[in-house]
């Protein structure tokens, strides 16, 4: 029996795993096709009958030795690397949506997120029902339909940092048939496995935490392999039905566990083509190598921040999990032991410029579109990534007006609490 390694060594070592003489490090195939020495090699593997590489946009060894990795790391059968965060969860819940589809979400999500599924979907004929997280079973379950697919959430939400109940929503999701897709972009699952609480479907944006550092922007979509698809054959006909374009292959039958994935990468990826680069892929490996330690260094720094902007005066409310006494820290306690992420969301009491004011006072904190890396950064949504939502609107996704969200880097702690303490001197 094969040792189940620790995340820390799967960090480091999962994915790639060289021969005898190979690169010890994850080479780069920068390279869009690959030779073989027959014909009938390469018909076999555009039939699905056997593995291997032909077109990177498909697969490409750089890429899948990364998204081995974090398959490994979440606990999944498999997975596939996306050009982004976005692209992920697009694929994640297009793999199992059509025209005159629905499906479910949390309203605390992440604004663009909040967009493609209210907005770019809608175009595509597949609708969804915004609930909010903290509602009932009762109440949620009123939003479900005949032809919902899926039940949506983020572990920890972005920009609000509030936490999923996740096995309330994979009981919800599981008695309608469906499954539960969970973004765990802002835990990792350095802080939190979905899978260990009932979710089949896990996606990132790997452009955050995992790469770390800014470098590349990407995306991945892994599978528990636990969703029993057959058993709900009339909801996922694209899995188990015959699939016209491979000659009538059904993906349940021909590839049990791995059907979702499989379809993933062979209808979608095939036909749609957000691959990320084998450069960029190469680089997230990188990032993920140190994914252990930068993210016990995020929580411990984001904990001291969220302590003392809790007893500032100045501060008129702050979300962070680690707090007991916030909304989310029993939650937290249950799912999130060992530390959540490093965004704190808080308010300043004054008005929305008091927010911009205390932004443009800071030295330290760069203003920038980015979240989770190793860099301390700052955003106020309402006037930045959530801009096309009204105040209402803004609300209704759990995001304040006056909400800012503080992204806590890797830096002295002290620096960090020194810039902080003379940008709130200057408001």
């Amino acid at each position: 029996m094969k040792k189940t390694l620790k995340p820390a060594t799967l960090c480091v070592q999962a994915g790639w795993e060289p021969k005898n003489g190979e690169a010890r490090v994850l080479p780069i195939f920068q390279s869009t096709t690959f030779k073989y020495d027959n014909t009938e090699e390469m018909a076999d593997l555009f039939d699905l009958k056997k593995e291997g590489y032909f077109y990177t946009r498909l697969q490409n060894p750089t890429n899948d030795a990364v998204a081995q990795k974090i398959a490994a790391l979440e606990g999944g059968v498999g997975a596939m690397l996306t050009s982004s965060g976005q692209a992920a969860n697009f694929y994640a819940l297009f793999n199992i949506c059509s025209a005159g589809d629905h499906f479910v979400t949390s309203n605390e999500i992440y604004g663009g997120t909040y967009n493609l599924f209210g907005v770019t979907l809608k175009k595509l004929g597949i609708e969804c029902t915004f609930v909010s997280q903290e509602a009932s079973e009762e109440e949620i379950d009123a939003a479900f339909r005949p032809n919902t697919k899926a039940l949506f959430g983020e572990t920890i939400s972005n920009p609000g940092c509030r936490v999923l109940d996740i096995e309330k929503f994979a009981r919800i999701a599981h008695r309608h048939g469906v499954p539960l897709i969970i973004d765990n972009t802002f835990p990792t699952p350095i802080n939190c496995r979905p899978f260990e609480w009932g979710a089949d479907i896990v996606t990132h944006s790997t452009t955050k935490y995992m790469d770390g550092h800014a470098t590349q922007v990407g995306g991945c979509v892994v599978d528990s392999g636990n969703f029993d698809w057959d058993a709900h054959a009339d909801k996922f006909p694209g899995l188990c039905t015959p699939d016209e374009s491979y000659h009538g292959l059904t993906y349940t039958k021909a590839f049990g566990k791995m059907a979702y994935m499989t379809k993933l990468v062979a209808q979608l990826m095939r036909d749609l083509g957000s691959i990320p680069s084998p450069h960029n892929a190469f680089l997230l490996n990188l990032g993920l190598e140190t994914l252990h330690l930068r993210m016990r260094q995020h929580c411990a720094n984001a904990q001291r921040i969220a302590e003392f902007l809790q007893q500032d005066d100045r501060v008129a409310w702050v979300h962070y999990s680690g707090l007991p006494g916030d909304d989310a820290y029993q939650l937290a306690q249950k799912y999130l032991p060992n530390g959540s992420c490093g965004v704190i969301a808080f308010g300043l009491k004054g008005d929305r410029q008091t927010a911009i004011k205390f932004m443009d006072s800071l030295k330290l904190i760069a203003i920038v579109t980015h979240v989770a890396d190793a860099r301390t950064c700052v955003l106020h949504p309402a006037s930045h990534t959530h801009r096309q939502l009204s105040d209402e609107q803004l609300r209704e996704a759990g995001v304040a007006p006056d909400l800012i969200r503080l992204s806590v880097g890797i830096e002295d702690v002290d620096d960090l609490l020194d810039d902080i303490k003379q940008a709130l001197a200057e408001i």
